[in-house]
């Protein structure tokens, strides 16, 4: 006597597998935006930091000038990834937040991307 499964059994089976896909995608594609929010706070926090430091060694030689947003997009060692424009993130669903160098700091302008209100 031979054993197998029914055509029921695999139906289910695959009705139960295409039920766990559609909720497990939105949950990984909001983990994805949720990744790229937190690694744009991340560079903020480093910017802000590279900015401080240059200003400190700008002292130190007795340059007193000001830091630009030019000069501010170059100071880190590994550079902006490809959704920095200059000073400006480009966020998930087409979202954006723009920062801007002003006495020496780096300030955030305009911003709609969902995370990074409080920066």
């Amino acid at each position: 006597m031979r054993r197998a499964f029914s055509m029921i059994e695999l139906v289910f089976v695959i009705v139960v597998i295409g039920i766990l896909s559609a909720i497990a995608i939105p949950k990984f594609a909001a983990t994805r935006d949720d990744a790229l929010v937190s690694k744009a706070r991340a560079t903020v926090g480093a910017l802000r930091t590279a900015i401080a430091t240059e200003r400190q060694k700008k002292i130190l030689r007795g340059d007193f000038t000001d830091i630009n947003a030019t000069s501010a997009a170059t100071l880190l060692d590994y550079g902006l990834d490809s959704r920095w424009t200059g000073l400006t993130f480009s966020g998930p669903g087409g979202t954006s937040c723009a920062f801007s160098v002003t006495n020496n700091k780096l300030v955030k302008g305009s911003c709609n991307v969902p995370g990074m209100s409080d920066l």
